[in-house]
């Protein structure tokens, strides 16, 4: 039986990829393919600024599988991480490093949901879709969450990328529109440790190729739209075993205090690995914190770090982590996240408190 594999990786400069292998599986069903039967691989890297022409070849190691959604049922995507013919990882090949941080501590099985923001772009004037050419469109506000052929545009493409995305095997939990036109988000999540990361750049690639086919450009800067418009950000809710559960000496929320805490004291490290272009969206305006500030908030959008009402109600639960911008390799994010707050012991007692916002109340 021949299966179709499309191999998926980042280039150069961060930017998705792939080619498509056909391997023939000796079962007469998909049922029993799975990721150990995909072959290592290789492309050339000296056309995606990893290599050079006189040693070329970059090798592709497949990581995870999913359902290929544009083909049938005996097609695959495959993810896969970056090597050097000496097996030395290229420099922005980051799964390893984050399979690395979660194996030091698998029992708090850290959870993550991440909801990803972007702009759909008309590529003849590379503005939002349906902005004009000239000036600017109503203020931002009606076009959240909105419906109506005078508020709500690529939704055609929005959707079409959720049901993709489920036919995949892609735990996405939601979509909707979002405060700027042309300005969308979906929710991936929640997945346990590394498989988050997979499942968003996953998620990424079949936007793109949903878009591609559509005539549209995706656009994953955090501030596309300069002036009075929200920018785009990565926002990633988190929590522990710890957090959810509790302990019989210390309830989740204590848990997610300290946590927070030790994410205060990391503030600088944290943004470097954010993305890039955030400064530019984080200015304390639009829904966002301070770039150069640690904050946080109950319930509140304006802080780096919000703490739902839920959360203090039930003593449990989850954070969300406001800053990663839409651009954020989910590998870093994740992996420091839980690196800061579970493998880095830098808290050794609890008695300074970052600075709140004005809502917050620890």
């Amino acid at each position: 039986m021949k299966i179709v594999c499309e191999y998926v990786w980042l280039g150069g400069d961060n930017e998705l990829r792939s080619k498509t292998r056909v391997l023939n599986h000796t079962d007469s069903t998909n049922e029993s393919f799975s990721l150990e039967d995909v072959p290592t691989w290789n492309y050339d890297g000296s056309s995606t600024k990893q290599a050079q022409g006189n040693d070329s070849e970059v090798m592709l190691e497949p990581r995870a599988l999913f359902r290929n959604p544009f083909f049938g049922q005996n097609a695959f995507l495959v993810l896969c991480d970056t090597y050097r013919p000496n097996y030395t990882s290229l420099e922005n090949n980051h799964r390893p490093y984050a399979v690395e941080v979660f194996n030091k501590c698998l029992s708090e099985k850290p959870w993550y949901g991440i909801e990803q923001e972007y702009f759909l772009m008309d590529k003849e004037t590379g503005k939002p879709l349906r902005f004009p050419k000239e000036g600017h469109p109503n203020p931002q506000g009606q076009y959240y969450c909105s419906v109506g052929a005078q508020n709500s545009f690529g939704r055609k493409i929005a959707e079409e990328h959720m049901v993709f995305c489920l036919n995949a095997g892609i735990n996405l939990s939601g979509m909707n529109g979002e405060v700027a036109p042309g300005q969308w988000e979906y929710q991936v999540g929640p997945c346990l440790g590394i498989n988050s990361g997979d499942q968003l750049w996953m998620s990424r690639y079949i936007l793109e190729r949903v878009a591609e086919k559509n005539g549209v450009v995706v656009c994953w800067e955090p501030k596309p739209l300069k002036g009075d418009w929200n920018g785009s950000g990565c926002h990633t809710n988190y929590s522990t075993k710890s957090m959810r559960e509790g302990t019989d000496e210390k309830s989740g929320l204590e848990f997610i205090k300290e946590a927070v805490l030790k994410l205060s004291k990391k503030h600088k490290e944290h943004m470097e690995v954010y993305g890039s272009g955030n400064e530019e969206r984080m200015t304390g305006k639009h829904e966002t914190a301070d770039y150069n500030v640690f904050s946080h908030g109950k319930a509140n959008r304006g802080a780096s770090v919000r703490i739902g009402n839920d959360v203090y109600k039930n003593g449990k639960g989850y954070f969300e982590d406001r800053r990663p911008c839409s651009n954020m390799n989910p590998y870093l994010v994740t992996a420091k996240i839980f690196e800061t707050t579970v493998t880095n012991d830098i808290v050794s007692e609890i008695d300074m408190e970052p600075e709140p916002s004005d809502n917050c109340t620890f």
